[in-house]
């Protein structure tokens, strides 16, 4: 393929390029300054645009993360397509590598939706607290940078499979479930929601390490060494393989998202922050955001949903006493620089947030509304505080992360039914993920422990699915082994992520829209159970503790297939005792085909439909 990069429409430089990682530069005419394009140019891909601008340094003045402001603005003239990206300091252009603090590049990242000729226009200005302000003319214009404008030609993506760039972006479409704009798929997560300190890693650079804050919870990830792979990515001579692995090995489970908080200063934990230390707030640590960057696309790239957990209750008025001020626009605007062109993400503005104020919450949610380019999904996560003040058009929130307290799971689905129908009745239906089902104190034990996981399985996993929600991530209580705060080694709960698998390989094989479902425990007669429905078309009843239920078709015509999925070994649909019945009126759907006494889904479809 033959892609092309010109700068203010005098320079052209074409290249024969295949399919490797390249890196293009192109002298700027009017002066010294060099821009570069580097990345796979394909649809979906991180593409990158590098500056050689001033020479900064982390701790140097001016302050390179408030003092300068690089934004880009990528085009691409077919579709109309217009995204305002954020730059950053990027020190030497290699600091996961060489630990650089200083140097003169500077970046910026596009994810293009669509194949062609993208241009870009780079504005790039300086003056104290620059990089905060949303005023086009503030500060002053950086001479032979601001203005500089070019062309990028991106070929088609050619990935596939798990590999999120053959998906594309996922995008908040005012439904229940979260949606791919490259294939039209829609997503139903389920995944790791602990340990929330998973970035709290040895092999990445900084301080933290021993700064005397928790210092016993910083990890190696070294049960996951083994699930690291040749090819995989590392840094500085093979650091990074533990972490690299735990990625590996959630998605070898077919699980599909992780979790972990971004800046956790006086929190649980005290070891994860994107400063240079602890007591810092206006200064990045360069390296270890590459660092991190590159375990988060390692993610993107095998299929694993990002959950950017801002910060926790514990600090979450500890930018700017809880407005929106300078160190607190500074903290986003840097996650979203560094880390929004990864394609399946949401900003969780904070863990079991309970003392900020409506206006503040607001606030940081109207921050990622307007500054992400990508309009990502934007949640916020429970504690006393339910939030019901954020619904409808009181915010820009999109969903809602819902944390549980009861020791069985018993109340998710209750409690994820609550969400989704305020949000209907509010006007703007939100997506209603179950981020931390259970209580504190125990949630998803061991496989040791329980090898079962019935509670989990019945209560959490299809509870949250059998509402409509968008899916689970697991919390694990801190007074087991393996904790929230303690856990390396993902294999402790194996035996559950094998049944959260058989969930989502059935709604897969199956192709049930469950997109398009909601929530008909009215229509099922049985205790203990769930019903989830596409009027007249499929039906779905959850029968915990097996046995025979009634369902109301009164409201239905024809004849409908009875088919019963296992949720406990997956597998291929069994027929029962009754395989069909009519629309029309209450009809039993007779026994499940075997282990009666068990949980059991029947499948109840609309006989002839095509499953799609």
């Amino acid at each position: 393929m033959v892609r092309t990069v010109r700068v203010l429409a005098c320079f052209v430089v074409v290249l024969w390029l295949g399919l490797r990682p390249v890196e293009l530069n192109a002298a700027n005419p009017l002066s010294d300054s060099v821009v570069s394009v580097s990345g796979e140019l394909q649809q979906w891909h991180k593409v990158t645009l590098t500056l050689e601008g001033p020479q900064a340094s982390e701790d140097g003045n001016p302050n390179p993360f408030l003092d300068y402001r690089l934004q880009v603005t990528f085009t691409h003239p077919a579709s109309g397509l217009t995204y305002v990206v954020p730059g950053y300091f990027a020190a030497d252009g290699d600091a996961a590598n060489t630990s650089a603090t200083s140097g003169n590049k500077w970046r910026a990242h596009l994810s293009p939706d669509h194949a062609g000729e993208w241009t870009y226009a780079v504005s790039f200005r300086e003056g104290d607290g620059v990089a905060v302000s949303d005023d086009p003319k503030a500060g002053t214009s950086l001479s032979g940078l601001d203005g500089l404008t070019g062309e990028i030609t991106v070929a088609k993506t050619d990935k596939t499979g798990r590999d999120l760039r053959s998906k594309g972006r996922l995008n908040y479409v005012g439904k229940h479930h979260l949606h791919f704009a490259g294939t039209g798929e829609y997503f139903l997560k389920c995944g790791a929601d602990a340990p929330e300190n998973f970035l709290a890693y040895a092999d990445f650079d900084g301080e933290f390490k021993s700064d005397g804050h928790k210092d016993d919870l910083v990890k190696t990830w070294q049960p996951h060494v083994q699930d690291w792979k040749a090819g995989d990515p590392t840094w500085q001579d093979g650091k990074g393989k533990g972490i690299i692995g735990a990625v590996n090995y959630l998605a070898s489970q077919g699980l599909n998202v992780f979790s972990f908080i971004t800046m956790n200063i006086n929190g649980d934990d005290q070891n994860v922050f994107p400063y240079l230390d602890y007591d810092e707030r206006t200064r990045i640590d360069c390296s270890r955001m590459d660092q991190w960057a590159v375990v988060l696309e390692h993610g993107n790239d095998n299929g694993m949903y990002l959950h950017f957990k801002t910060m926790e209750t514990e600090n979450e008025l500890l930018l700017d006493k809880g407005d929106l001020g300078p160190q607190r626009k500074l903290y986003y605007r840097e996650l979203i620089a560094r880390f929004g062109h990864n394609l399946a993400l949401n900003w969780n503005l904070g863990e079991e947030i309970n003392d900020a104020t409506h206006e503040q919450k607001v606030a940081w949610g109207n921050y990622f509304a307007t500054h992400d380019p990508y309009r990502h999904h934007i949640v916020i996560h429970n504690m006393g505080d339910p939030h019901y003040d954020l619904l409808g058009d009181a915010s820009p929130l999109t969903g809602f992360s819902l944390q549980t307290n009861r020791a069985d799971f018993g109340n998710v689905h209750k409690r994820t039914l609550d969400y989704i129908v305020r949000s209907v009745e509010a006007g703007k239906p939100w997506v209603v993920a179950c981020d931390e089902p259970g209580d504190a104190t125990h949630a998803l034990i061991t496989d040791d422990e329980d090898p079962a996981h019935d509670n989990a399985r019945k209560n959490a996993l299809w509870g949250n699915i059998m509402a409509g929600g968008a899916g689970v991530e697991w919390y694990f209580g801190y007074k087991h082994p393996h904790s929230d705060l303690t856990c390396q080694d993902y294999r402790s709960r194996e035996k559950m992520w094998v049944q959260c698998r058989h969930a989502l390989e059935f709604f897969k094989n199956e192709n049930v829209p469950f997109w398009e479902m909601s929530n008909c425990n009215g229509k099922v007669e049985s205790s203990d159970s769930y019903g989830l429905s596409k009027q007249g078309e499929v039906y779905l009843v959850y029968l915990k503790k097996g046995g025979e239920a009634k369902l109301d078709l009164t409201d239905a015509s024809g004849k409908f297939n009875v088919r019963w999925f296992n949720p406990r070994t997956g597998g291929k649909l069994d027929t029962g005792a009754v395989s069909t019945v009519d629309g029309g009126g209450k009809r039993s759907l007779g026994q499940p085909p075997r282990d009666a006494d068990q949980d059991w889904l029947a499948v109840v479809r609309v006989a002839g439909s095509r499953r799609n």
